[in-house]
């Protein structure tokens, strides 16, 4: 659902929701980090160091400063303590997403079309879940691929309900890290651990 606040200021919902206490530190903190300018692209929540909270957030054009990075760790550090969702010590990581990045706006499947990508779905479609292709744009509401393993003489175009993605990212191949190497300036960078921090109750 597309939230009234999100219509009024003109940003892009991400499509792809999060659950339980990975939703309620995206719901924390994400207004924080749009308030800077940034996107917030994913929380995930794992037992890294016994526990690790790992942001990935960018700017709208799909860039990353490590400026950005410690301006948005900065920010986000109280609105945790406040709110307090973790009641136990953890590692916090601040990072762009990287090469082969999730993509969670209706944007990133634009602007990453000719690449490989995995889908799941969150209701299977003709009993599949799971996609694996080439993107090939958007149209309309849905999602466009192109399959590689479809039998022969069956179309190799899918279409997929933009409203039922659960996850989907970039595969790496030596073409996009290629193109990510060409792109990147010296500054932008995925530094989570130049920017994680301990975080205590």
């Amino acid at each position: 659902m597309v939230e009234s606040s999100q219509i009024e200021a003109g940003r892009e919902p991400r499509l792809v929701s999060q659950k339980g206490l990975e939703a309620r530190v995206s719901a924390i903190i994400e207004p924080v980090i749009e308030d800077l300018g940034f996107d917030l692209v994913r929380v995930r929540i794992t037992g890294e160091h016994g526990c690790t909270v790992q942001i990935m957030a960018e700017m709208p054009d799909g860039t990353m400063t490590i400026e950005g990075c410690e301006t948005i760790s900065r920010a986000i550090s109280p609105a945790l303590d406040v709110e307090d969702p973790i009641d136990k010590e953890y590692h916090l990581e601040v990072s762009s997403p990287g090469v082969d990045r999730p993509l969670v706006r209706r944007r990133d499947f634009v602007a990453w079309a000719g690449h490989d990508a995995k889908v799941e779905l969150a209701t299977p479609i003709e009993g599949r879940r799971r996609y694996r292709g080439i993107l090939d744009g958007v149209v309309e509401q849905n999602l466009k691929m192109i399959l590689p393993d479809v039998p022969q003489g069956t179309d190799p175009n899918v279409l997929v309900p933009l409203d039922n993605l659960s996850e989907a990212k970039l595969v790496m191949t030596d073409e996009l890290m290629k193109l990510a190497l060409k792109a990147q300036p010296d500054n932008v960078v995925d530094l989570a651990e130049d920017l994680s921090a301990n975080r205590q109750e």
